[in-house]
This record gives C-alpha cells, structure tokens and sequence, in this order.
C-alpha cells in the first residue's frame, strides 16, 4: 500500500520540474500556458497573470477543451505536490510538454514573480 507521499515522490521522478527562476523566464517569453490546479479559494488569493485556472479535481475532463495536447504546459499549484500529481497525469493523456513548478505559487511569489489579485 502506497501514501501520498510516495506517489507524489513517484509523479515527481516521472515530470519534469522547472523552478521558480525558469518558470519566470518562461512567462516572460510567452506561448506557454499557466495552468493552475489549486481550488477556487487559493486562487482567490492571488495568482499567475495569464493562468488559466482548472481545480486539480475536475483538471481530467475539462483540459482536452482548454488546453491542446501539443501546448506547453506549466503547472503550479500552492507548494508543488499537487501540480506534480497533475503533471504526471496529463503526460499519460498525451501532453509531452508539461511541468511542474517546484515550489508552487509560493515559490513563484518569494521568487519576486508577478502576481494577480
């Protein structure tokens, strides 16, 4: 029997993670796509500009309308678990572009990125 902590552990050696310094310079860039999972409440708080929000809970029958398998994808949540999880789950429905963003929004945020709300 597995916790969550091992399978987060194990989504996290299957995904790519891209820190807090590379995911600013990826949105900075432009054409990538900020994909928030956390619940409704958290992003109230603030967030990514530009993210597209999808609750990590309903993230696998909403983002085959939202997001095209070919886009590049990175993918927060509040500490990087839950994005973890996410990403490991959108590369086994065919997204090969995707990450996640080690430390989460509030990596993003003590890292000096741009936040919304």
């Amino acid at each position: 029997m597995k916790s969550g902590t091992d399978l987060i552990n194990e989504a996290k050696s299957r995904v790519r993670e891209v820190s807090p310094a590379e995911a600013r310079a990826l949105h900075q860039r432009g054409g990538v796509t900020f994909l928030d999972v956390r619940d409704q409440q958290e992003v109230n708080l603030g967030r990514i500009p530009g993210a597209l929000h999808i609750s990590r809970g309903t993230m696998e029958t909403k983002i085959e309308a939202a997001v095209p398998r070919d886009a590049e994808v990175v993918i927060y949540c509040a500490s990087g678990n839950r994005s973890a999880l996410a990403a490991d789950t959108l590369r086994q429905m065919g997204y090969e572009k995707v990450s996640s963003l080690a430390g989460g929004f509030r990596g993003w945020a003590e890292a000096g990125g741009d936040v919304d709300g």
